[in-house]
């Protein structure tokens, strides 16, 4: 249960190869090839570039003191978004109705 042999390489290269094409496999390599150069060459310069921590990550920002007497309950402001969700939903009812009504030329509503 090891890794993989050669009869699973075989398998794997001969699909790959069903794939994708004789003819193109070595474009692909060399784009690979290029693709991993690149890569290198980008973690290269991040590794000199970060030799002194830039001045925006050593600055910090001003937050507001947490009141901890109070636990945090998530289900308390789900309750209230929930709830000015469905006032909003009933005062747009409530136009719509007075809209149709309008349009009845019912005065009642």
């Amino acid at each position: 249960m090891g890794g993989l042999g050669w009869p699973e390489l075989t398998v794997i290269a001969v699909i790959i190869i069903a794939l994708f094409g004789w003819k193109k496999m070595p474009d692909m390599a060399r784009s690979l090839g290029r693709s991993a150069r690149v890569f290198k060459s980008e973690v290269d310069e991040m590794k000199k570039d970060g030799k002194e921590p830039s001045a925006a990550s050593r600055s910090t920002v001003p937050g507001d003191v947490v009141n901890d007497s109070t636990p945090y309950n998530p289900t308390d402001e789900a309750r209230r978004a929930a709830d000015a969700r469905v006032a909003e939903a009933e005062a747009r009812a409530a136009e719509a109705r007075a809209e149709a009504a309008k349009l009845r030329g019912d005065s009642t509503v």
